[in-house]
């Protein structure tokens, strides 16, 4: 089962051997069995990867991850198809109901909100108006309390603090952990039989991840409690993310989160949470989907 990720930043060959990642870089050779690994993010204009290294990423559900020449997460790479029932949950997907998703849009947004306020209590801010929004949001969040309860989440959470400012470090530290953890749920969708492209709650014609950005947004608040701390409490804003930051933000995957009653990786809480939404789907029961927890682990 994969459970470890690999974040490359220096310039290097890449290629498969015996079932096996081989990386060939100018300080010797590292060899990782595709078997264990989940993500890769070539974080380095400077690379080459095989074709036949792409194709056995792919049979072995590896979700690969580019970067432009800023160090941003620009491409991701999945397989086709990684699933026994592909075309039953693919049916499955595309049969649902307007009203069915949007009780599950519904549960994505209050687990977000839930974790945003948890979040801020972590941050030593005072998170209960936040928490209140959850109870208000509705079937569809047709009202859009996710939107109401993100002005005052960011309005809390970070000093001076614009979401759409692109030079602002806080903002690239942002985008960089939610490419790597919209990846990891990604591959898990995928693993499960699902489409990423049909979305429960986003829509977008053009947008080949739309249920990829349904089922990110309870995983959020990981990435914005840990880019909180990179930026000395949410007031740095000035630079670009340093490659002991990046790398810090690529190990996301293997943070502790609560699914429920259990405490397991991130990258595990994800597989967990698309295995859910389609028993969701099959049942027509939203209850049946988990969603992460914010919450101290031990």
């Amino acid at each position: 089962m994969a459970w470890r990720g690999v974040h490359l930043t220096q310039p290097g060959k890449l290629s498969l051997a015996d079932g096996q990642l081989v990386v060939e870089q100018a300080d010797g050779t590292a060899r990782l069995p595709l078997e264990d690994i989940a993500w890769l993010v070539i974080d380095t204009p400077q690379a080459t990867i095989t074709t036949a290294l792409l194709s056995a990423c792919m049979a072995h559900g590896v979700a690969l991850v580019s970067t432009d020449a800023r160090h941003t997460p620009s491409g991701l790479m999945l397989p086709f198809h990684g699933h026994h029932r592909q075309a039953a949950v693919a049916v499955l997907q595309a049969g649902q109901s307007a009203p069915r998703r949007k009780r599950l849009w519904q549960k994505v947004v209050q687990a977000k909100i839930t974790n945003q306020a948890n979040a801020l209590t972590a941050c030593g801010h005072d998170g209960r108006a936040v928490a209140a929004m959850a109870t208000l949001v509705g079937s569809g969040d047709l009202t859009n309390v996710e939107a109401r309860a993100a002005r005052a989440y960011w309005g809390g959470l970070f000093t001076k603090f614009r979401r759409e400012d692109g030079a602002d470090k806080r903002n690239m530290l942002l985008n960089y952990g939610y490419a790597v953890v919209r990846a990891a749920v990604a591959r898990a969708l995928v693993a499960s039989g699902l489409l990423p492209a049909f979305g429960i709650g986003h829509a977008s014609a053009s947008n080949a991840f739309n249920l990829a950005d349904d089922m990110v947004e309870p995983f959020r608040p990981f990435v914005d409690h840990a880019v909180f701390a990179m930026s000395d409490g949410g007031i740095v804003r000035d630079g670009e993310p340093s490659l002991a930051e990046r790398r810090e933000l690529a190990s996301l995957p293997l943070r502790s989160v609560k699914m429920r009653h259990e405490v397991m990786s991130l990258l595990a809480a994800t597989e967990l949470a698309a295995a859910s939404l389609v028993r969701a789907m099959e049942t027509g029961t939203p209850a049946v989907l988990i969603l992460p927890e914010f919450a101290p682990v031990p």
